[in-house]
């Protein structure tokens, strides 16, 4: 089965797809799943809520999350297993951000509290693969370190595993690489180049080709039910549900959540066939353009000054980056968005909901000035336990002092 043409989603972007159940999410994201190696002593989230089927079925929906794949399937998951497993892989590299923390971090506490084992994964050898650190061994250990303290911090229940401890624990996995590969064309793998943020016009070394298998292959050796990432990741999820029936291994349920926009006017860079999709992927919040990116490390001040020069136009609302970080972070967080408006300008007002926020917006009710501010404030709300537990932490980011 193809990529694109599975239980009937567009090729490579699914938004806004309506499912049967009675909540307020209508849109839906894909995950990818624990490791097999924790397995075989099962540990319980420490937030562990028994809550029925579709109160668990809720909160996987619930923003972030743009899409599962599938409904059924996370239904029928629920009916037979109260407490699957989950994984999401993460590549170490930079300074993490609103998007590759916090969005990311909401996301997993959703699936801790549906009472699922939800793991991280430090994908070690995958950042190796793709030059994080310019393929300094030395410098990602000691970056996983960080990832590690950053999402035990914030995702309280959720387990660490390291990719170098999954391979060299498991003695079946380069087997199954290698039965995963055999069943797939290296066109179908070049597809899949775009997890890495790269394309084959990027001149690649060999071993970037054998990226998406292994990710895929974590997937199996994890003994994971659901794959969890952003929609940027969705590719490889898709080649894993292709592929993994074939081998007689269980077929992985995919839930993939929104991808944070950085500050900058949304760019096109060439990463998808697909324009929406390369839009979404290219212009995604990211360590690499600092001036577009909040990083969890950042004062009140410096939140203040990048949101002041972020992209807003006045009364557009699509692809807007400061309305995306009101909805999927302030109001994940919140019932409600304080602007603290001079009377000249009419003045203080209260938002309940994103919907009414967008819609104030929209009709240019609330100047972009205004709107700024008044994210900025929250914005630094939410990240200031979390830059107070590093300060604390000194040690875990003097990689990051020499790589400036």
């Amino acid at each position: 089965m193809s990529e694109a043409g599975e239980e009937g989603f567009p090729p490579s972007f699914a938004v806004g797809y309506s499912f049967g159940i009675t909540v307020v999410y209508s849109t839906i994201v894909v995950c990818l799943n624990p490791l097999q190696l924790i397995n075989k002593v099962p540990r319980e989230p420490k937030r562990r809520i028994h809550v029925d089927v579709d109160e668990k079925i809720a909160l996987v929906a619930r923003p972030p999350t743009e899409e599962i794949i599938t409904m059924q399937d996370i239904r029928n998951l629920f009916e037979t297993n109260p407490h699957p497993n989950h994984y999401i892989g993460l590549e170490i590299s930079g300074l993490l951000h609103l998007g590759s923390l916090i969005v990311t971090g909401f996301k997993i506490n959703d699936f801790v509290e549906a009472g699922v084992r939800s793991r991280v994964f430090l994908a070690d050898w995958h950042s190796y693969i793709n030059n994080k650190f310019n393929g300094d061994w030395d410098k990602i250990k000691i970056a996983a370190e960080y990832y590690k303290e950053a999402f035990r911090f914030f995702c309280p229940g959720v387990e660490v595993v390291h990719g170098s401890d999954l391979y060299a624990e498991d003695k079946n996995y380069w087997e199954n690489f290698i039965r995963f590969s055999k069943m797939i064309t290296l066109a179908r793998d070049t597809r899949c180049l775009t997890i890495m943020g790269r394309s084959e016009r990027d001149g690649l070394q060999f071993a970037q080709y054998l990226y998406p298998p292994m990710q895929a292959v974590d997937i199996k050796a994890l003994d994971v039910d659901i794959a969890h990432a952003g929609m940027d990741q969705r590719k490889v999820h898709m080649l894993a549900r292709e592929t993994f029936p074939k081998l007689g291994w269980r077929t992985p349920i995919a839930v993939h959540h929104h991808l944070l926009p950085g500050l900058a006017e949304p760019v096109h860079l060439g990463l998808d066939e697909d324009s929406k999709t390369d839009e979404v992927i290219s212009s995604k919040m990211s360590k690499s353009k600092p001036w577009t990116c909040i990083f969890i490390h950042d004062s009140e001040e410096e939140i203040k000054a990048k949101l002041k020069k972020a992209w807003c136009p006045e009364g557009l609302v699509e692809n807007n980056p400061v309305l995306e970080i009101a909805k999927h972070i302030i109001f994940h967080q919140s019932t409600e968005l304080n602007v603290d408006r001079p009377s000249k300008f009419g003045g203080p007002l209260v938002f309940n909901s994103y919907q009414e926020l967008e819609a104030t917006y929209l009709g240019k009710k609330l100047h972009p000035a205004d709107l700024k501010l008044a994210v900025a404030e929250s914005v630094n709300k939410i990240v200031q336990p979390v830059r107070d537990h590093f300060r604390g932490r000194a040690d875990l980011l003097k990689i990051y002092e020499k790589e400036a």
